[in-house]
């Protein structure tokens, strides 16, 4: 037997005796997938590489959550840009199947930072009434930003900046 063969065969042992983990979803105690250690991480690859993974609601915004807020902090490289609105959309697009589950497991919805990104890198990209829109989709959710004035003052911002590019 080879050095090789042996460590390959110690590893897999070591993984049947790995101890599987476990978290609570929508109250139920579930085995932990790689979809919660891709986003628990915060390594952006990871999380990326388990996109297509079907998982549990709340670990699916998470996810996605996470992967907006990732690239938005790279925002100025081009790749990274364009990563930040796919992602968006996509959360955007499946948030309404998501907010009910994360209103249950945390009994309201947190701030969900996807909408503020998104709307300011839209409007850094002069798309400002797709900005505005990804604004009043927040506040039909009930979803805050964090500033006083809130998604509206926001938009109020949004019109100011879209009044001078004209």
């Amino acid at each position: 037997m080879s050095l090789l063969d042996f460590f390959s065969r110690f590893k897999k042992t070591m993984d049947v005796n790995k101890p599987k983990r476990y978290t609570i979803r929508q109250g139920k105690r579930i085995e932990v997938d790689a979809v919660f250690d891709a986003w628990t991480s915060g390594d952006l690859d990871k999380m990326l590489a388990v996109v297509d993974v079907k998982t549990n609601p709340v670990d699916r915004g998470a996810l996605l959550v996470n992967i907006v807020q990732e690239t938005y902090k790279l925002r100025s490289n081009p790749e990274m840009r364009a990563t930040c609105k796919r992602m968006s959309e996509l959360h955007l697009a499946e948030f309404p199947d998501l907010a009910g589950p994360l209103k249950e497991e945390t009994g309201s919805i947190p701030r969900v930072s996807t909408f503020q990104h998104y709307a300011t890198v839209l409007t850094e990209d002069g798309e400002f009434v797709k900005a505005i829109d990804v604004c009043n989709q927040a506040i039909e959710y009930g979803l805050k930003d964090g500033t006083k004035s809130g998604f509206e003052g926001r938009i109020s911002r949004i019109e100011k900046k879209r009044q001078k590019a004209q």
